[in-house]
């Protein structure tokens, strides 16, 4: 769903380095954009922070975007600042409330280009539920800034419910995705110059805090640990919890079993061709949950009823073996190890 929200009459067309000036053209342009398309009472006050209301455990993220292309198929840089964070939050076992949002803008962005990013993310906003509260503008010279680039930072109220660490992981748990992986990553390549193929692919991104929060609803303490696989995808975030959880006595390992992992056949045809594999792909609408294995059944089946958790399947399991490691197991019988990622895959991807 897009707001729509027409774009208010300027008396100017492009963003200048005036834009960044703290000057008068700065007021117009965020007295005429930001502050109205986003107006809450906490960001009214047009203040340099905003004075919160807190009580309880409060988890806190900061990201930055600089994603290429900021326009791509099924979102824009700004709908992915606001998931993001949201996610990032939702993977604390955190309620999100809170963002601040930044931007850098480069000399010559189109103000059409510019409101198509603020209603993007008024409408994610919405949708995830929080309030932008504080943020800032500043404008850099023509060619230092590819158009558009965007931090945030936001807050939450930890769940009642929520115990969520690495060191809560244990051997027998499950290892649950969300969703169809690469998805993400995939769009963007569609589109990026000299890397163009035929494809209706749309980026998975969107918010899963609301997803999150009743899963804690219903099974709390049973969901041991939450992580998003965004860059370096979901081989990497494996790797980083068999590394993290390998402190202290228990030490563990994780297998995966190809033939359970979610991938979209488009998906996999584009990862073919490029020579790329999926595990190692962007995700912006997926999560991995280890959770305790009399429950892994019951959490999928209501995962799946959920917004963005159709496709949530079972793909492993914590085990005392190869401790460190993340092992597959291919759907022919073979077994390998799966490595960090080294290097970039896809660079600028988020």
């Amino acid at each position: 769903m897009q707001l729509a929200c027409p774009m208010p009459k300027l008396d100017f067309d492009v963003i200048t380095l005036g834009h960044g000036s703290g000057g008068t053209l700065t007021h117009k342009l965020l007295e005429a954009g930001v502050f109205d398309l986003l107006k809450n009472p906490l960001l009214d006050t047009h203040h340099d922070g905003a004075i919160l209301d807190l009580t309880g455990k409060t988890a806190f993220t900061t990201d930055s975007y600089v994603i290429s292309p900021p326009f791509f198929p099924g979102g824009t840089i700004g709908e992915l600042a606001v998931n993001g964070t949201v996610n990032d939050l939702a993977m604390c076992g955190a309620i999100p409330r809170y963002l601040s949002l930044s931007f850098i803008l480069e000399e010559g962005l189109t103000m059409s280009e510019f409101w198509a990013v603020l209603v993007s993310i008024k409408t994610a906003a919405d949708q995830a539920g929080v309030q932008i509260v504080t943020g800032d503008t500043k404008v850099v010279e023509r060619g230092k800034g590819d158009r558009i680039f965007i931090n945030t930072a936001g807050i939450g109220m930890l769940h009642p419910k929520a115990d969520i660490s690495v060191g809560r992981v244990q051997p027998g748990d499950k290892l649950i995705v969300s969703g169809n992986i690469a998805t993400h990553g995939m769009a963007i390549m569609s589109v990026r110059e000299g890397l163009e193929f035929e494809t209706s692919l749309q980026s998975d991104t969107a918010p899963l805090n609301h997803t999150v929060r009743t899963l804690l609803d219903e099974f709390g303490p049973a969901i041991h640990l939450l992580r998003d696989p965004t860059r370096g995808g979901v081989a990497t975030v494996l790797n980083e919890i068999a590394r993290d959880r390998n402190v202290g006595a228990t030490r563990i390992g994780i297998d995966i079993q190809q033939a359970s992992l979610p991938v979209l056949e488009e998906v996999a045809g584009a990862c073919e061709l490029l020579g790329l594999d999926p595990l190692y792909v962007a995700n912006e609408g997926v999560f991995l949950a280890i959770v305790a294995a009399d429950v892994a059944e019951r959490f999928v089946g209501r995962l799946q009823t959920l917004p963005y958790g159709e496709s949530a399947a079972v793909i492993g399991r914590v085990t005392t073996e190869h401790p460190g490691q993340v092992v597959l197991t291919s759907r022919i019988g073979g077994r390998r190890v799966v490595s960090m990622l080294v290097g970039e895959q896809l660079p600028r991807i988020c």
